[in-house]
């Protein structure tokens, strides 16, 4: 029997609306059914995967895919348990079309199997936003006091807040709603800019939606712990469980989460303010990391969440509890990296403030963390003044004398202020950062971009890295800022660091088509092939069509040579790191001796090698 993936086109110019099928085998999911429809009507896309509302952990996840306004490629961001819900409606995606002429909430319920009701109605955002709790959490409040009596069961909300107005990397928040009301643990599709688009191209600020639950979703756990018995001599719920120990709580550093893990085993690969640490000795990163994270700002994270536990899920029932909570502050490692030590900052309370309030005026954080380490680099070293950037100090941004509890928190008040800056247009991203810096620069005659870490794409495209030392954040991939790459921390010579890429990126596929969290991957990526396969006959197809998706993401790669000299910076650093360590390798020594000789020309090469091992391995027909 064949089976359709069911996609909802709304036009927000008028609200018209229509369902059309799409065969599963001619598509499979979110991503390559996302692709298609982007590029054919431009349409902003959003939808589970073929087993959302099953027995598989972490498949609940909302995907959404589209054409980035800060990277300017095709991208894909997901969120976390948002696609639970989503299956009221009994549909798989959401395309939406057109523009509204006033910022509207879309609203979508579908009430015992009837026919979706869809209605746009106009939202006062300069009111909404500016009351309550502000930004994105008082536009979520007052879309659920709006609508909740419509539901029998609770809905979720999608919400943008003014950073999707005025840049182009807003990105679009949701909480798990329970009976009590809304939850305190956001969950984000940040990557990408999703909300600037919502927002500025369709002229829709929230998606609020639910409906009543048809159970028509694979739940035979009897057949799952067979197919997983048979691969891995455990049940599903074992397999899952051992595989999530690092989000959960891991014995082995007396830690959990993405922030734990990753602070416990940083040693020396610190990354702080603005990349500066990578210039430092082994021995003053080892020192910093000890004094500053470890004693301090990982403590304080151990001592307030891990011991008490306080920990929650997406949205979705799941082992991995990976949410880290400290009352209303969500602890991720990334954001708590980017707004944290990156911005000079080693202190939950000060890291706490930023975070927040970056969060509540709906930034993608990661890349809002990038952007605030880069401008209070240009303050201390005197490139840019307090009045040019809106802030009433100069940061403390040496670790000479620095207070953890007292500079942490003054920086984090310049953080808000740049923040606050940016949404009032005195600091102007609403064409990205990269443009801000060209402008700025030519008028100032000087380059402030060799102070910014960042991807560039196309002429305007930009994306803050991931929080690794390592190359492969900086490599010219299709789409960046995820983990589409290969993150690794050993070294490997660039046109192998290209074909790791690739495959990553086939990987990643595999667990973004199926709405998959890829918390769960260490099992999923091998077993969803078989999974399609016994559920569908489609096992060989779907493969085939995962690797098809990814030449035809890679066939539109804009990826633009580093501009930065901060890029040199970290690729050139991390090779004298390796070396330090006892790497022994000839081509290490090789790419060693170029940077040292010309560190321009030797990442030129190493940037087209990487290259090369990205074109040769994601070629349609190899």
């Amino acid at each position: 029997m064949e089976s359709f993936l069911k996609v909802l086109f709304v036009n927000a110019t008028d609200a018209f609306y229509r369902t059309k099928k799409y065969k599963v085998g001619d598509f499979f999911g979110p991503v390559d059914l996302g692709l298609h429809l982007a590029g054919r009507y431009k349409s902003l896309n959003i939808g589970t995967g073929l087993l959302a509302g099953s027995i598989f952990p972490g498949s609940n996840r909302l995907v959404f895919s589209g054409f980035s306004p800060c990277w300017g490629g095709f991208y894909i961001s997901s969120m976390g348990g948002a696609g639970l819900v989503f299956g009221n409606l009994g549909i798989d995606m959401l395309s939406i079309v057109g523009k509204s002429p006033v910022p509207s909430i879309l609203y979508l319920n579908r009430i015992h199997g009837e026919e979706i009701q869809v209605e746009l109605e106009p939202v006062d955002l300069n009111q909404v936003w500016h009351t309550g709790r502000k930004g994105i959490y008082s536009l979520m409040d007052h879309v659920f006091d709006r609508y909740r009596q419509r539901y029998e069961n609770e809905p979720r909300i999608l919400a943008t807040g003014p950073a999707a107005m005025f840049t182009d990397f807003g990105g679009i928040a949701s909480v798990p709603i329970k009976k009590t009301g809304l939850s305190f643990v956001d969950t984000w599709a940040g990557r990408g800019g999703f909300g600037s688009a919502l927002l500025q191209e369709h002229g829709i600020a929230a998606v609020i939606y639910g409906g009543t639950f048809i159970d028509d979703d694979f739940r035979d756990r009897k057949v799952a712990d067979e197919w997983f018995v048979n691969k891995y001599a455990k049940k599903l719920i074992a397999k899952d469980f051992e595989t999530t120990t690092k989000y959960r709580f891991d014995a082995s550093f007396d830690t959990g989460g993405t922030f734990g893990v990753n602070y416990a085993t940083m040693a020396d690969k610190l990354l702080a303010f603005n990349y500066q640490s990578v210039n430092w000795t082994k021995e003053k990163r080892l020192q910093i990391h000890q004094t500053f994270i470890k004693d301090h700002y990982l403590k304080q994270f151990n001592e307030e969440t891990i011991k008490t536990k306080q920990q929650n899920t997406c949205g979705e029932p799941c082992s991995a509890v990976c949410k880290k909570m400290m009352g209303e502050f969500k602890k991720d490692y990334e954001p708590y990296q980017t707004m944290g030590p990156l911005s000079g900052i080693f202190d939950q309370r000060a890291a706490e403030k930023l975070n927040h309030h970056a969060d509540m005026l709906g930034f993608d954080a990661i890349s809002a963390g990038g952007v605030i380490a880069w401008l209070m680099e240009c303050l201390d070293k005197g490139l840019l003044s307090k009045d040019e950037l809106g802030v009433d100090q100069m940061p403390v941004f040496e670790t000479d004398g620095f207070d953890l509890v007292d500079d942490s928190m003054k920086n984090a008040g310049i953080g808000c202020q740049l923040l606050d800056s940016i949404i009032n247009k005195k600091i102007d991203l609403s064409e990205g950062a990269r443009k801000y810096a060209r402008r700025l620069s030519r008028a100032k005659g000087i380059n402030l971009l060799n102070n910014f870490v960042y991807n560039a794409y196309a002429r305007k495209g930009w994306m803050v890295p991931n929080q690794y030392w390592t190359p492969g954040v900086l490599s010219p991939m299709a789409i960046m800022g995820k983990y589409y790459m290969y993150y690794g921390d050993d070294f490997m010579p660039p046109r192998e660091l290209g074909r790791l890429n690739a495959k990553r990126m086939i990987a990643e596929l595999v667990i973004d088509n199926m709405g998959i969290c890829r918390f769960h991957r260490l099992w999923a990526e091998e077993m969803i092939p078989e999974i399609v396969e016994s559920l569908y006959g489609l096992g060989d197809r779907f493969l085939e069509a995962i690797k098809f998706t990814a030449s035809r993401i890679n066939g539109r790669n804009s990826s633009i040579f580093w501009e930065s000299e901060g890029n040199f910076m970290l690729v050139h650093s991390f090779l004298k790191r390796k070396k330090e360590e006892g790497v022994t390798n000839p081509d290490l020594d090789r790419w060693l001796k170029a940077f040292e000789t010309d560190r321009m020309q030797a990442s030129l090469d190493f940037w087209y090698e990487v290259h090369k091992g990205i074109h040769e391995s994601l070629r349609e027909f190899n």
